[in-house]
């Protein structure tokens, strides 16, 4: 029997436009690409040029510090573009997919034959083991370290997010065999919410009741083994693990996953079957009204990433799914909203953590269209206790985040930096009274710790 965690603290947001639970056929995308900042802490350097073939699996590109961590191709077709930004950044690499898929082929394994090592060696060779992350840091992972244990939480409960259960069905003998994989290399935990129908073998599930952000891996791991230093703990994406056991499965790479189309502007939620690296624009076109201004997000509307405008440039790399999105989502922007007396207003349609609109009096059930503005502007950090009301860990979080602005290395060392990623202080950044940037604060610290202890 499943072992169970009890979360008292964070923060249900209800957002309006959620995935409806079937599947929208997505015209087949003609151009791919794989951009290297999906990847956090990889340096990339590209291995192909304009013009070259390659197969689905084939590597476009490196990681400069550990050459054998490669990245996969998601088709075969011709490389069309190597797409460079200031001082030669590359940004991604482009392919024009062929009419008849081919792929590399790296052959059937079983992996109840399999160690650790050969396990490392096969996502390696694939080019699919870039997309193992890890604490601390927060960054992809490399093959020099050794992890203590690998977490994989199948929960999802960010607004908007996918239904993890949901993109399972059809895929659970993947999915179990890249879970074996896993265990071959650490102890694996697999984290799922109370209500989830998910079993599995070889692996130790945990359910998780409470808020968001239940789901957030880095939760888990704080609940379960907390990351000390000098420790490592490897992280997976629950879709990620699919992708393995694929490869076991069929020796091919396949990076085909199921992303969730929501949001309140939204015509029609749903779901559709989309690959890696795929224009976006076969999803999106028509799908929302045009008569006001919304913003398109790659992800969910806490932690994505908004997409450049359409009339900014469909050549942009970001307008192609990204390798670890789940969900494209589509909030009104706000900057074109008039609203009449401001904030006097009772506000029955707005959400707020506090009882300050009452909208509060509707319940829990109450479902609102959120639009992106931060209403408010940047000041001095109040010390109130919001942080901790939404971040179930057990670290000072407003504590940490000064540390970190004060660039205090040992300070944050000692509140817990090694434990956390900035997707965990996402819904802080949203009831933070101060309007700070937590999220990009958070990586900033991450990114110089590490490069100090490096």
């Amino acid at each position: 029997m499943a072992s169970i965690i009890k979360l008292s603290r964070g923060l249900d947001i209800n957002l309006a436009g959620k995935a409806q639970k079937y599947k929208s056929t997505v015209k087949a995308g003609t151009v791919f690409a794989l951009a290297p900042e999906c990847f956090e802490g990889v340096k990339p350097k590209a291995v192909v040029r304009e013009g070259d073939r390659v197969k689905a699996g084939d590597a476009l590109f490196i990681n400069k510090d550990f050459p054998e961590v490669k990245f996969a191709s998601p088709v075969s077709g011709t490389v069309s573009l190597v797409e460079r930004g200031d001082r030669r950044k590359l940004l991604s690499i482009r392919v024009e997919a062929d009419a008849r898929q081919e792929f590399a082929d790296f052959g059937i394994k079983d992996v109840n034959g399999l160690d650790g090592g050969q396990v490392k060696a096969a996502l390696l060779e694939a080019g699919l083991f870039g997309y193992i992350n890890q604490l601390p840091y927060a960054v992809s992972t490399n093959p020099q370290t050794s992890p203590k244990a690998i977490f994989v939480s199948a929960l999802r409960d960010m607004p908007l997010a996918g239904d993890f259960e949901y993109e399972l069905k059809g895929q659970e003998k993947d999915f179990q065999t890249g879970l074996t994989a896993l265990s071959k290399v650490a102890k694996t935990y697999l984290g799922i919410g109370k209500g989830q129908d998910i079993s599995a073998k070889d692996v130790e599930v945990v359910t998780f009741a409470g808020k968001c952000p239940a789901g957030n891996v880095g939760v888990q791991v704080n609940h379960i083994d907390p990351v000390n230093k000098g420790e490592t703990v490897w992280t997976v994406e629950p879709t990620a693990v699919i992708f393995f056991g694929r490869l076991f499965n069929t020796g091919k790479v396949n990076l085909t996953r199921t992303v969730a189309f929501a949001g309140p502007e939204v015509k029609n939620p749903c779901y559709a079957d989309m690959l890696v690296g795929q224009e976006i624009e076969s999803l999106v076109e028509g799908a929302y009204d045009t008569d006001h201004n919304v913003r398109i997000i790659m992800g969910n509307p806490l932690t994505g990433t908004p997409i450049a405008p359409k009339e900014e440039g469909l050549t942009s790399h970001t307008r192609f799914l990204g390798a670890h999105t789940s969900e494209i989502t589509i909030i009104p922007e706000g900057n074109d909203t008039d609203e009449l007396a401001g904030w006097i207003m009772p506000r029955l349609s707005q959400f707020s953590v506090s009882r300050s609109y009452f909208s509060w009096l509707f319940g829990k059930k109450k479902e609102y269209s959120l639009d992106a503005r931060i209403k408010g502007g940047e000041r001095h950090m109040i010390m109130s206790g919001e942080y901790d009301s939404v971040l179930p860990m057990d670290i000072y979080g407003e504590y940490l985040i000064k540390a970190i602005i004060a660039g205090d290395i040992d300070k944050q060392e000692q509140l817990g930096i090694y434990e956390v990623s900035p997707e965990d202080f996402a819904l802080a950044e949203f009831v933070d009274s101060s309007k700070l940037e937590l999220q990009r604060i958070v990586r900033e610290g991450l990114d110089i710790l590490r490069k100090e202890n490096s």
